[in-house]
């Protein structure tokens, strides 16, 4: 298979392209591998745990979440950043991209055009979200239903401006998570992010969604709203709150079908090594625009999650977590059968370098 050697030389040639760019500034290499074993108690055949999952996805399996190189460039005037990787998130969470495209984690160019005042374009980490593809970022070692059922990646323009405690975006995007258009779709999606931090303890976020997912033949404008604050509680103890909500046009109909999705997340640490992480969630998806099911209800799904992290050495990171998904319909497989619940453990050894 040729083409992760050809991503390869892709990097490698960008930090000779990054390094000519601006003798002010300066080129580093960096990378991450997050090794994990899932078993799923519903003990799926096939080894894939539930479709709406994307990471951490492979049941009764020792594999790779998410493993990447990054390239990043920097100087006071232009930054870009080029980063390329493998795993299971990449499998499933890019299925539906070109296959040389299904490697490729950030692929961005941006250039200063005033104080404070950047414009970035190409494929960029989503402004959507508390939570991001890399594990060790995230206050738990799963994602929560919101994140996994949000956009990790976009594929667009941003220009932001950052002006003291506040940081405010505005983007033009091919779609929702996607990085190539959509076939039959003309149109561009927009969206918007809003950080306030009023202090170093408290990060207050607003972002926005708003565009048409399908063809221009089956125009269903969609619009989405994310909502989270971050508090520091106590030196070692982080909080975290999460509120998103959806609506999008439903065919030949002036309707529209809504979908909502709550989280509470909690950080403490016991040590400077030990910390335990805790979720409570909620997602309800009646339509089905998400995450489709075929239940009369549609997907209205409660989770709960317990972790407890270990930190050996400065760059590595061990984590164990056990989630349950309680829903209200069969929503989920027992080899044929369907049930209400999914409970699984999850471990994963995280290095950065």
């Amino acid at each position: 298979m040729k083409i992760i050697p050809t991503l390869l030389t892709l990097l490698l040639a960008s930090l000779s392209v990054f390094s000519q760019v601006d003798s002010t500034g300066g080129v580093s290499l960096s990378g991450f591998v997050d090794a994990y074993y899932a078993y799923d108690f519903n003990r799926p055949p096939a080894h894939e745990r539930p479709a709406f999952l994307y990471n951490h996805s492979r049941h009764n399996e020792f594999s790779i979440n998410l493993a990447f190189l990054k390239a990043a460039y920097a100087s006071e005037n232009v930054r870009g950043n080029v980063a390329l990787m493998a795993g299971s998130y990449a499998q499933y969470n890019l299925a539906a991209e070109q296959e040389l495209l299904r490697h490729v984690l950030e692929a961005n160019a941006g250039v200063r055009l005033g104080r404070g005042l950047w414009l970035d374009a190409g494929i960029l980490p989503s402004h959507i979200g508390l939570e991001s593809a890399v594990s060790k970022d995230n206050l738990t070692l799963t994602r929560s239903l919101a994140a996994e059922n949000s956009p990790y990646y976009e594929s667009g323009v941003k220009l932001t401006w950052e002006t003291g405690k506040w940081v405010l975006s505005a983007l033009a995007l091919n779609g929702w998570q996607n990085i190539r258009e959509t076939e039959g779709n003309s149109g561009k999606a927009v969206g918007s992010q809003v950080q306030f931090r009023p202090t170093g303890k408290v990060l207050l976020n607003s972002s926005t969604f708003i565009g048409n997912e399908k063809a221009d033949s089956a125009r269903q404008m969609r619009f989405f709203h994310d909502l989270y604050a971050t508090f520091l509680v106590l030196p070692r103890v982080k909080v975290a709150a999460v509120f998103d909500l959806g609506a999008e046009k439903r065919l030949g109909s002036e309707g529209f079908a809504v979908w909502h999705s709550a989280a509470l997340l909690l950080h403490y640490g016991l040590s400077s090594r030990v910390a335990l992480a805790a979720r409570a969630e909620y997602y309800s998806d009646r339509a089905g625009v998400i995450i489709p099911t075929g239940s009369p209800h549609g997907f209205r799904t409660a989770g709960y999650s317990l972790g407890l992290d270990y930190a050996p050495a400065a760059k590595a990171l061990l984590r164990v977590e056990g989630r349950l998904l309680d829903s209200r319909d069969g929503v989920f497989l027992r080899g044929t059968r369907p049930v209400r619940q999914s409970a699984a453990i999850t471990s994963s050894l995280a290095v950065c370098f």
